[in-house]
């Protein structure tokens, strides 16, 4: 990057530095807002060891499940397996670490990451098998689990605009755990359909300012749909 450009033109330069054993938080709900483009540079360098936090594990051979495939991903935290036998079949083999963790409190783990807050309490999953062996704690007679927050040594997110700055903003359902995962890794990479100059954004609308965002790209976008519904005539 030279000053605040901080525009990569190759996908080996956007994801450079990422190393075995690493942290990696991904944006995206679904096959919706994920960044296709990052995945399948993180695939095709090999890297395994990782621990990946996001809310579901793509699908078979497509988003974050092409990392099962070779077996790159160590640990996964999620809320949901979804449509991926694979990552069923190595959940229940026991190749594959699986914290499962629920939605919004996995979406608040990111989102307190990245304000620098180490821990929170709240009363999603008390009494349940998700609050085995962490502390409790009462408070104006409601129990709450205290659950700590995540940070990754990379974030890769997909936006819709960006300016050569690092501004995001995001659109429609993208705007599920991409806006949070930004915000939480030490290295951020965000995907983007179409970069801008620095001023052409409108800065009330912009989701996340530059300092949290250290490289941009442009991809291409498949936008696969995990599952077609259709109205029977």
């Amino acid at each position: 990057m030279a000053g605040f450009n901080k525009v990569v033109h190759s996908y080996e330069d956007a994801m450079a530095g990422l190393q075995d054993g690493m942290t990696v938080i991904a944006g995206g709900f679904g096959l919706c807002g994920i960044p296709e483009g990052l995945i399948a540079q993180i695939k095709k360098m090999k890297t395994k060891d990782l621990t990946v936090v996001s809310n579901n594990c793509g699908v078979d051979g497509f988003g974050l499940g092409i990392l099962l495939e070779d077996k790159q991903i160590k640990k996964m935290i999620a809320s949901y397996v979804g449509e991926n036998a694979l990552f069923e079949k190595q959940l229940l083999n026991g190749e594959l670490e699986v914290e499962l963790t629920p939605q919004g409190t996995l979406a608040e783990k990111m989102r307190a990451g990245g304000a620098g807050i180490p821990a929170f309490f709240t009363a999603t999953g008390y009494g349940t098998p998700v609050a085995e062996g962490k502390e409790t704690r009462e408070i104006k007679g409601r129990n709450y689990v205290l659950e700590e927050s995540i940070t990754g040594d990379f974030a890769i997110v997909r936006a819709w605009k960006a300016d050569r700055y690092g501004n995001l903003m995001f659109r429609h359902t993208s705007m599920n755990f991409n806006p949070m995962a930004a915000t939480a890794g030490k290295i951020t990479v965000a995907e983007v359909e179409e970069i801008v100059e620095p001023g052409e954004l409108e800065p009330s609308q912009i989701h996340t300012p530059g300092i949290y965002v250290q490289r941009v790209i442009k991809g291409s976008f498949e936008k696969r749909i995990e599952r077609r519904m259709v109205r029977q005539g």
